[in-house]
């Protein structure tokens, strides 16, 4: 089974793109993020003809979340869109369930700059994410979370620590955060087998960033220990991000024993 999460950057305008790759790489479920679609324009019909259920929640012209899961699965069932105690009407947040395996699609909150009013925002986000993924995870111990956490965990997901270093999306707090999450027997799953920096999901459209591999790998897909045993493979899939008018992601995936 293969697990990918993209950050597409509207998927109006990348859904070219993510039918393009749903067809060369045939991941098995996609979480999308910043999707940017009301849910009534969401294409159902088109990922369909791919092959593929989806669940969205979404919103105009910002956020937006969506799960693809293909035809040969389970449909997603038991949908979450919204948590207790985290008053939030921004669509980040979606988690549905494939057979045994909880599927949990997060797009954090950027936070714009560390002691911002929105930086204050992100953390509260964070803990609330936090204590709710506790409650999931006593109800689902086979959990996947992924999707665009806007926080790089260590020094070698950071194409210049020192230049970012205190900086958003690098901070000692937001790393605090995430490892918290993580302290709830969750691993990063890229990092079970593969421990070389420089690996990034992430680069500016400025600066010949891309070009220049000078990116963040921020995007993150969460296993827990229940499903960890299952886990064969992860990786970063850079070619999409070479595509015209790509989105400023690339897809990272995760593959696991369907047995």
């Amino acid at each position: 089974m293969k697990i990918a999460s993209w950050n597409v950057n509207s998927l109006k305008v990348r859904l070219p793109h993510l039918l393009q790759w749903l067809d060369q790489a045939q991941p098995d479920i996609v979480a999308l993020q910043e999707t940017k679609l009301e849910d009534a324009k969401f294409p159902h019909a088109q990922l369909a003809d791919a092959g593929y259920h989806a669940v969205c929640s979404g919103q105009k012209t910002y956020n937006g979340v969506a799960i693809l899961v293909r035809d040969s699965l389970p449909a997603p069932a038991d949908p979450v869109t919204d948590i207790a105690g985290l008053d939030d009407p921004q669509r980040r947040i979606l988690a549905a369930s494939i057979g045994d395996l909880r599927i949990v699609d997060l797009y954090v909150v950027n936070g714009q700059a560390v002691g911002s009013e929105k930086f204050e925002y992100k953390l509260r986000w964070l803990d609330a994410v936090h204590d709710w993924l506790a409650t999931e995870l006593a109800r689902h111990p086979r959990m996947v979370v992924l999707g665009d956490f806007n926080i790089a965990p260590e020094d070698r997901d950071v194409h210049d620590p020192q230049a970012w270093r205190d900086q958003i999306l690098c901070s000692a707090p937001e790393r605090a955060a995430l490892q918290k999450i993580l302290d709830l027997d969750f691993a990063d799953s890229f990092r079970l087998f593969n421990e070389d920096a420089g690996q990034f999901s992430w680069w500016d459209y400025r600066q010949a960033a891309f070009r220049r591999n000078l990116g963040l790998r921020i995007d993150l897909i969460l296993l827990s220990q229940a499903a960890r045993s299952s886990a064969r493979a992860a990786s970063i899939d850079r070619e999409p991000r070479t595509w015209e008018r790509a989105s400023d992601h690339t897809p990272v995936l995760l593959e696991l024993d369907d047995g």
